[in-house]
């Protein structure tokens, strides 16, 4: 970078989708490529047609990743490698993504990475440098809130795994469940999922989880082994819940 120039589009750290964008130079539609769900590199090519690159540029940073060829971290925290990263939280800090490019992709020069006649020794000012560190800081502020938002989270599934393994005790000792308690168990699970997809009065998020399919993704990883939780049968039930609580009449 211009000892005298801010680059607009550089940033202390990238996600994944964040690169991609800017080596695809569409920093310009970032808004619109960031507000689409996706959960894989595959679907860009769905959400994006027009942008073939943006699908084979995330591919090729999360490979680099997996085959450790480009450091990572967590919300800009490095951590070693082999360290398991929620995909929403991981992040590669801008100098370690310019030197894997220098090497594996000498001939690219995207300019978020590199200006114009820029050469290989970095420059910045004081000014870009501290701008750089008051970001960062206010993303590890945001990093510590989801966090603590995902603790709170994990101790619902943990709760909602409980409730689970009651009703089932409850069904083996008296039978099947009645029509009325089914529905109240239904009407339990609805309410859960609406309250961790909702926002507070502020538009805050109150958890983590942006869709039910990342909710399902949750659970999935970390009850894998337990019969009767398997994706499938969550989207399922979940389903039958959203339509048990739309069915419930207002106050």
């Amino acid at each position: 970078m211009s000892s005298n120039n801010f680059n607009p589009q550089a940033k202390t750290f990238y996600r994944p989708i964040d690169a991609a964008l800017r080596w695809c130079n569409l920093i310009r539609f970032e808004a619109q490529i960031l507000q689409a769900t996706w959960s894989s590199p595959e679907e860009l090519k769905l959400l994006f047609p027009q942008w073939p690159c943006l699908q084979s540029n995330t591919e090729l940073i999360y490979d680099a990743i997996r085959n450790g060829e480009l450091p990572y971290g967590c919300f800009g925290i490095s951590v070693p490698l082999g360290t398991i990263v929620e995909p929403n939280l991981l992040t590669i800090r801008h100098s370690s993504l310019r030197q894997w490019m220098q090497i594996y992709y000498p001939d690219q020069r995207p300019t978020f990475l590199f200006e114009s006649g820029d050469n290989t020794q970095e420059k910045i000012s004081l000014g870009v440098y501290f701008s750089l560190q008051a970001e960062r800081d206010a993303l590890l502020r945001e990093r510590d809130t989801l966090q603590h938002q995902l603790q709170n989270v994990e101790a619902d599934l943990r709760t909602l795994g409980l409730e689970q393994e009651n009703l089932k005790s409850l069904a083996n000792v008296q039978g099947q469940l009645s029509e009325r308690g089914e529905h109240t168990y239904l009407k339990i699970i609805g309410a859960l999922l609406n309250t961790f997809l909702d926002s507070s009065p502020a538009g805050k998020p109150l958890s983590v989880f942006k869709s039910q399919t990342a909710i399902v993704d949750a659970v999935t990883a970390r009850h894998k082994d337990i019969p009767g939780l398997s994706k499938r049968t969550l989207d399922e039930k979940f389903a039958a819940a959203n339509r048990s609580l739309k069915k419930t009449p207002g106050p």
